[in-house]
């Protein structure tokens, strides 16, 4: 088959690290539904998720006991090809939510499959950040990291950003339309991170010695 028109379905998971919780508007969470209809595009279903409207448990375990909500979005997860993970710049950096399901994502260092490898191996993952400050390369970086390093595999172009002009207060969904150089990146993330993702389901990664 011809991996540039194999249309095998997928799942994607999108995790919205905004603070803000439902249904207070958000640019976080309107740019992970951006990209998800970007990913339809490609034959990819699936759901968004805002972390802070759920009781995702500090720590660095699959499951953190009473009233941790976390192992099922982590469910959703391991049932999915791709995750999209969403988020503001805070100073500079990635939001504390983010923060914390980078934390949470640690856990899977410790799970394997029958050949060793992380439960996260087969899976792609890609990145969306929005602020009113300069730092979505940084925060990028930042999340490229953590995400490659519990196993995620990144493709070419994988984030889609926008910041607005420095020390104003516009925000991503207040603007009346979505920049086209934003949209474009948008579809570019979309198409590259399908076809990764189908690859990987393709031709799984070697098992670890």
């Amino acid at each position: 088959m011809d991996p540039t028109t194999d249309t095998t379905p997928l799942r994607a998971l999108a995790l919205v690290c905004t603070l803000a919780p439902s249904p207070k508007p958000s640019g976080s969470q309107l740019m992970a539904e951006q990209t998800m209809a970007a990913l339809a595009d490609h034959g990819v279903t699936g759901k968004v998720i805002r972390i802070v409207d759920h009781d995702v448990k500090a720590g660095v375990g699959v499951d953190m006991g009473d009233g941790d909500t976390w192992p099922g979005i982590r469910d959703t997860l391991l049932r999915c090809d791709i995750l999209v993970l969403s988020t503001p710049v805070w100073l500079g950096h990635p939001s504390s939510v983010a923060q914390r399901v980078l934390e949470r994502l640690d856990a899977e260092l410790g799970e394997s499959d029958d050949e060793g490898r992380m439960l996260t191996y087969g899976k792609a993952a890609a990145v969306c950040v929005v602020g009113n400050e300069d730092g979505a390369h940084h925060v990028s970086a930042e999340l490229f990291q953590g995400l490659n390093g519990v196993g995620f595999s990144l493709a070419p172009n994988a984030v889609t950003y926008w910041v607005g002009e420095a020390m104003q207060r516009t925000d991503y969904q207040d603007l009346d339309e979505t920049p086209e150089k934003t949209a474009a990146t948008t579809r570019t993330l979309a198409a590259n991170t399908a076809h990764l993702a189908r690859r990987l389901e393709a031709a799984a990664y070697p098992p670890t010695a």
